[in-house]
């Protein structure tokens, strides 16, 4: 049995009506799901004010309601916690209910603006062939071990995150790899969780919809390193300029990765070719099957982390070598008439830019390079012109497209996209609003030894209009494409 006042715990409460020492049944924020002897807990979303439905909590069931404004009407033999926070009960809440399972795991948490899918899923990777029992949080799935989930945001709510640690913990689990988003930082999901490391990957310009400023954006990454324990490490990336701002006021042991800087965990790039690189890490040699400058950070992150956690350095780089790329990150494949396509889930201008100069660094330019590039609806306007002009400008041929409009007018989204392209690159730059159109169009394009770039929904099996998701993965397409090219 489970009493109300053993969840409250660490939750800054102003107020209380009723009894605390009431046996409750489960949490629920969202009062479609709550039934009798729930916690409903109010919380103020985007979208909507969970504070709108205490009423049909109450009609459900909800014996307990956790809100930071009472209601009018207070309901006889009903407890009501007013807290200071919702989002901030909520995390602590869950954390009581599923009895810390953080606490009992050895959780990392990646953040920054591209590489986090990347780096917890290669940990995960790593770390199971290691021989250990591993827990993965990512963009692309949840893994309990062995076992898989539907991933359905980069940071889940708090009362799904404790959820799956709790199986981990269940399962024997030792390690758990998690990606930390700024959403999810922002709107406390990570809050009461015990991490014993925060990596930081990079920081460029994203989700500028959320945050009103860039500043405010990088002080969330930040607070997630401000609020790690003295008993944490706190590993940075300093060859970003930001690299060095996420250690200021940390607790964490400081620990630094670089290519270019003078660092505790230093890399050089050696070989750079399409088949994988050859690094200097340490100086120590490897090969490893993933490809470009910005694979390099991540493998030098997952190498550190690896490190921190107690793996013995030798045996991290014969692991390394053994990785194989995350779904939709540089994916790549050949077909029978020599096309090489690419789908890759970059969908901010920094990520673009750094796809599209890890091709040009490895291709002979002796062949073209088709990129198809959209920006999704409903996100941050203010990129959508830059990632046009960075497409045009590095690539040989470029078509603008869709990628998820969500509610948006596709093609208001891609004259938005057009704005940014310059006039000398007009002549290259085609529009295509429908996906599926535009990828069949680049394959037509392209002739032997061209290269195809499917740039921003990566590992997305899905695209989302006007609220409906329709089944739509580029690699799927783009193979079928090709293909019927080769009869």
């Amino acid at each position: 049995m489970i009493v109300l006042k053993d969840i409250l715990y660490k939750v800054a409460i102003e107020s209380i009506k009723g009894s605390t020492e009431i046996a409750v049944n489960k949490i629920e924020f969202d009062s479609r799901k709550v039934h009798h002897n729930d916690i409903f807990v109010a919380i103020r979303g985007t979208v909507s004010n969970g504070h709108d439905f205490i009423e049909k909590a109450l009609s459900l069931g909800a014996t307990t309601i956790v809100c930071d404004t009472l209601p009018e009407t207070i309901a006889t033999g009903i407890t009501y916690v007013q807290v200071k926070d919702t989002n901030s009960a909520l995390a602590f809440m869950a954390n009581n209910f599923y009895n810390n399972p953080s606490s009992k795991l050895r959780l990392i948490g990646i953040t920054g603006t591209n590489g986090k899918t990347t780096i917890a899923s290669l940990l995960y990777q790593l770390f199971k062939k290691a021989g250990y029992k591993v827990g993965l949080l990512s963009t692309v799935k949840i893994m309990v071990d062995e076992v898989e989930y539907k991933a359905t945001h980069t940071t889940p709510d708090s009362l799904t995150i404790n959820y799956f640690l709790n199986e981990m913990v269940a399962m024997g689990c030792e390690f758990c790899f998690m990606e930390v988003s700024s959403h999810g930082i922002h709107q406390k999901r990570t809050e009461g969780l015990h991490f014993e490391g925060g990596v930081f990957t990079n920081l460029s310009h994203d989700h500028l919809d959320y945050h009103p400023t860039f500043a405010e954006y990088r002080d969330v990454k930040k607070s997630f390193f401000d609020h790690l324990p003295k008993t944490a490490f706190a590993l940075t990336n300093i060859d970003d300029k930001n690299g060095l701002v996420m250690l200021q006021n940390t607790y964490a042991r400081k620990l630094t990765y670089a290519l270019k800087s003078y660092s505790d965990y230093k890399a050089q790039i050696l070989e750079n070719q399409l088949s994988g690189l050859l690094l200097k890490i340490n100086e120590n040699e490897v090969w490893v099957k993933l490809i470009g400058t910005f694979n390099a950070y991540n493998l030098l992150a997952i190498y550190g982390t690896a490190v921190e956690l107690g793996l013995e350095s030798l045996e991290v780089l014969r692991l390394l070598s053994e990785l194989e790329s995350v779904s939709g990150r540089f994916q790549f494949i050949v077909s029978d008439s020599k096309i090489t396509a690419i789908v890759d889930y970059a969908h901010t201008p920094d990520a673009l830019e750094n796809v599209l100069k890890t091709i040009n660094d490895i291709r002979t330019k002796n062949e073209q390079l088709i990129t198809v590039v959209g920006c999704g609806g409903d996100r941050d306007k203010a990129k959508r012109p830059i990632m046009a002009n960075i497409a045009s400008t590095m690539s040989d041929k470029v078509i603008i497209t869709s990628d998820n409009p969500r509610t948006e007018n596709p093609e208001t989204i891609i004259a938005e996209m057009e704005a940014g392209v310059e006039p000398q690159n007009f002549k290259k730059t085609v529009s295509i609003t429908d996906r599926k159109q535009a990828i069949k169009n680049a394959c037509q394009l392209a002739n032997a030894n061209d290269i195809i770039l499917i740039a921003g929904k990566g590992h997305e099996t899905y695209q989302e209009i006007q609220g409906i998701r329709h089944d739509f993965d580029d690699m799927k397409l783009v193979k079928e494409f090709l293909e019927q090219l080769n009869k």
